[in-house]
């Protein structure tokens, strides 16, 4: 299995109304130089100006960036280029990165090549700890900047070293 990391940015809370704006993926494995980074144009003229002032972006630059199903598409084909054989959805916040990466590929290419499972990082990080009110992001080494790929990285960065501590038996 190949887990993928991803963190995306969007400009309100659910994919369809609102838009994703960018999204950054990232394959764990040691080097993490397997990385994807695209920018959508919006989908709908909603969107909430604090969501969007997050990643940094105006909605005029948005306007500018690649068409959604385009983008989509080459992330697919790169996820089959990456992944040898089945490849595993995992973030910091898969309830919302998930949501939209989910519905962004069935929208515009008819598919998920993730199928229907994520995977959480912060759960399983309390899991293993044996704590609900423990985190993980002390483990990150990439600064959290909201471009999405660099805070891919650190949270990839955080499962490294979460399998190496505890001596997970994840295969990447």
């Amino acid at each position: 299995m190949a887990y993928i990391m991803v963190d995306i940015e969007s400009d309100g809370p659910i994919p369809g109304d609102y838009s994703m704006i960018c999204f950054g993926a990232v394959v764990v494995e040691e080097g993490l130089n397997k990385t994807f980074y695209g920018q959508l144009k919006p989908i709908s003229e909603k969107f909430v100006p604090e969501a969007l002032a997050v990643s940094g972006f105006t909605r005029e630059q948005t306007m500018d960036f690649d068409d959604p199903k385009t983008v989509m598409e080459k992330f697919g084909n790169w996820i089959q280029q990456v992944a040898k054989d089945r490849p595993v959805f995992i973030s910091d916040n898969n309830g919302f990165d998930w949501m939209f990466i989910c519905w962004y590929f069935h929208h515009f290419t008819g598919s998920n090549p993730f199928g229907h499972s994520s995977y959480n990082l912060g759960s399983l990080y309390k899991g293993i700890v044996k704590d609900t009110f423990k985190n993980f992001k002390h483990l990150r080494q990439t600064a959290h900047t909201h471009h999405p790929v660099d805070d891919a990285k650190g949270n990839a960065e955080a499962l490294l070293t979460i399998k190496k501590e505890f001596g997970l038996k994840i295969k990447f």
